[in-house]
């Protein structure tokens, strides 16, 4: 009998470290049918498998524990443990945090490549300083104009209430002669219904995710800008994992990231179509919109160079390098 006891004694021992879990609640504000959420699941089962199921992650979507501004201070705090930003929103406490939603300084998905490699040490760099680590960013579908007729010139947007998301986009509506009004995804169609937003800029997927066919007629794609997503957790939470959860993160981060763009390129064609299948024109922009438009943007890339300095200047230079090569 005491040798049977001592036997199960010993294999409850035994057992009780594979039985410890960590568990981590995550914080994201977008729908459960966005690309970026379903990459989000993947990554986080991908995580908890290469855990051996010792690291365990509650997510919480849709704006439903935190809106997405106050999701990077509760990750710093150690309120929630990891979140998803949209990293530009957080311009005003960093330019480099903004960089990449520059209208019109890296306009296709090569650009866009080669803008996230020259920035990404910089912004680790600055996240590191805040107790945070970027475990992987996804950037968004190029972006547009949703508009109830069509759009061929900043002329016609001038006096209109545009919905903006960040400091930047609420720049460039100013320098458009439009009114900037911010407003989160999910108050987007009630925003319409009542008037307070008459057009807005951002992607097809945004537009998918709100119902945009409900409240606007025309999309017009511009591209303009790929701004990211980015997945971070409290650096003081990644450091108490074992060192085989923190390689199965990373490693499932990498796998992310990589997944995640494939996903946002499909997405960009895909959620254009679904605009159009829903009965909104998607439109190409003038030759003249273009030019206006990107006159904006190279005034905002002045603008955000006097604000960054001499590292922003030697980030923009080796992502010219780079889309050089």
């Amino acid at each position: 009998m005491f040798r049977n006891a001592a036997a199960a004694l010993l294999a409850a021992c035994i057992a009780l470290p594979a039985a410890a879990q960590t568990k981590w609640v995550m914080a994201s504000a977008y729908a459960d049918a966005n690309f970026h959420t379903r990459n989000l699941r993947e990554f986080i089962a991908d995580a908890e498998a290469g855990s051996g199921g010792k690291l365990q992650i509650q997510l919480h979507t849709n704006a439903s524990l935190l809106p997405m501004p106050q999701i990077k201070r509760a990750v710093q705090s150690g309120q929630v443990q990891m979140g998803e930003i949209l990293l530009s929103v957080f311009g005003a406490e960093d330019p480099f945090f903004e960089v990449d939603s520059v209208p019109f300084l890296a306009e296709d998905w090569a650009a866009s490549a080669a803008l996230m490699k020259a920035s990404e040490e910089p912004i680790r760099t600055r996240m590191q300083r805040q107790g945070l680590e970027p475990l992987y960013a996804v950037n968004w579908p190029s972006q547009g104009f949703y508009t109830r007729t069509p759009l061929t010139s900043l002329e016609e947007l001038r006096g209109a209430r545009l919905r903006t998301y960040n400091a930047i986009t609420v720049r460039m509506a100013e320098l458009m002669g439009a009114v900037p009004v911010t407003v989160q995804v999910a108050e987007l169609a009630q925003a319409f219904a009542t008037n307070i937003i008459g057009a807005m800029f951002t992607s097809a997927q945004t537009g998918v995710d709100s119902s945009a066919w409900d409240y606007a007629r025309v999309f017009t794609d511009v591209g303009g800008m790929r701004a990211r997503n980015v997945i971070i957790v409290n650096s003081r939470a990644m450091a108490a994992l074992d060192a085989p959860s923190r390689e199965a993160l990373r490693a499932a981060a990498g796998r992310a990231a990589t997944r995640g763009l494939a996903m946002a390129q499909e997405a960009e064609r895909a959620t254009a179509a679904r605009l159009a299948e829903k009965g909104m024109t998607v439109a190409a922009p003038s030759p003249a919109l273009m030019a206006q438009l990107r006159e904006v943007g190279a005034k905002q890339v002045q603008d955000w160079l006097a604000k960054a300095g001499p590292d922003g200047q030697q980030m923009l230079d080796r992502y010219r390098a780079v889309l050089a090569k």
